[in-house]
C-alpha cells in the first residue's frame, strides 16, 4: 500500500494555489481508496449487524415509553450511523503513519505544499468514504424497516452531523497519529476513546432510561449531540437544542482540525 502511495507523490511537485494542491493530496488518497475499495466495503459488515440482528433482535425495546412510541430499528439507525462514520474517523490517522515509514511524509514536507493542504486533503478523502458508508446506512435502516418522516431535508441533515463528527474525530486521530507515531499506540488510542464516546450516549439507549450519571455525561458527549440531531431531523423535528447540537459540533471539528495542523507542524519541526 505505502508503495503505491508513494509513486502517487512527485519528487518535485509544482507549486500551485491550496485548492489544487489539496485536491492533488485527496486525489492521491483516493487512489489508493479505488485499489483497496474493499475496506471501506468492510466497514459496512458492522452496521448490517447492528441494524438487521441487533434492532431485530431488541425489537421490543421500542414498546417501552422512553421510546414515545417510535420501533426500535428506527431509533437505532440514527446512531448506528454516527458509530459508523466514529469508527471509520478513528482510524483515519494509519495512513500518516503508513507514510512515516515509506518515507512519503518527507517528500511531502520537503515539497512546496502548504501544510493545512495536506491535513485538509486527506480530511476530504475520509469525509467521502464516510460520506457514501453515511448513505449507504440509511439505506440499510430502510431495508430494516426504519421509516424517516423527515424526508429528504431531514436525511441531508442526518448527513450532515455525521460528517461533522467524521470531522471531530478524523482530525484526532490524525493529532494522535502525528504525535504518537506508532500504530499500537494509535489503535490503543482509538480503543480507549471510542468504547466510552458510543456507550456514554444515546446511540442505542434514550437518555430517560439511562443512569443519571450517564445521562449527566452524554450531555456533553458529541456522539450524543450527532445522533440526537440526526434523530430529530431523520423524524422531522426540530427544537433550539438542534441548534446548540450544530454549534457544538462545528466547533469542536474546527477545534480538532487545528490540532491536525499544528500536529503536523510538531512533527516536521522534531525531524
Amino acid at each position: 500500500m505505502t508503495t503505491a502511495l508513494a509513486q502517487t507523490v512527485p519528487a518535485h511537485p509544482v507549486r500551485s494555489g491550496w485548492l489544487t494542491q489539496t485536491a492533488q493530496i485527496t486525489e492521491r488518497w483516493l487512489i489508493n481508496v479505488r485499489r483497496q475499495v474493499w475496506g471501506a466495503a468492510f466497514s459496512l459488515v458492522q452496521p448490517v449487524v447492528w441494524i438487521l440482528l441487533f434492532g431485530q433482535v431488541f425489537s421490543s425495546l421500542g414498546k417501552l415509553p422512553g421510546f414515545a412510541g417510535t420501533d426500535y430499528v428506527t431509533f437505532l439507525v440514527p446512531g448506528v450511523l454516527m458509530m459508523t462514520v466514529l469508527y471509520s474517523g478513528a482510524w483515519a490517522g494509519t495512513g500518516y503513519i503508513d507514510d512515516m515509514k515509506s518515507g512519503v511524509m518527507d517528500q511531502l514536507l520537503t515539497a512546496p505544499v502548504a501544510r493545512t493542504a495536506i491535513i485538509t486533503g486527506q480530511l476530504v478523502q475520509q469525509l467521502i468514504i464516510c460520506l457514501a458508508q453515511s448513505i449507504v446506512v440509511l439505506l440499510i435502516g430502510w431495508l430494516g424497516g426504519a421509516t424517516y418522516p423527515g424526508g429528504v431535508g431531514g436525511m441531508a441533515l442526518a448527513l450532515l452531523a455525521a460528517l461533522l463528527l467524521a470531522t471531530i474525530f478524523c482530525s484526532l486521530s490524525t493529532a494522535a497519529a502525528l504525535t504518537a507515531r506508532n500504530q499500537v499506540a494509535l489503535i490503543g488510542i482509538s480503543q480507549i476513546v471510542v468504547l466510552p464516546v458510543t456507550f456514554l450516549s444515546t446511540t442505542m439507549m434514550p437518555a430517560s432510561l439511562m443512569p443519571d450519571w450517564v445521562q449527566n455525561v452524554s450531555k456533553y458527549n458529541p456522539m450524543t449531540w450527532a445522533v440526537d440531531l440526526a434523530r430529530n431531523t431523520l423524524a422531522g423535528t426540530t427544537d433550539t437544542a438542534a441548534l446548540w447540537h450544530v454549534g457544538g459540533l462545528v466547533l469542536l471539528a474546527v477545534l480538532a482540525y487545528v490540532w491536525s495542523v499544528r500536529a503536523l507542524r510538531g512533527y516536521q519541526r522534531s525531524l
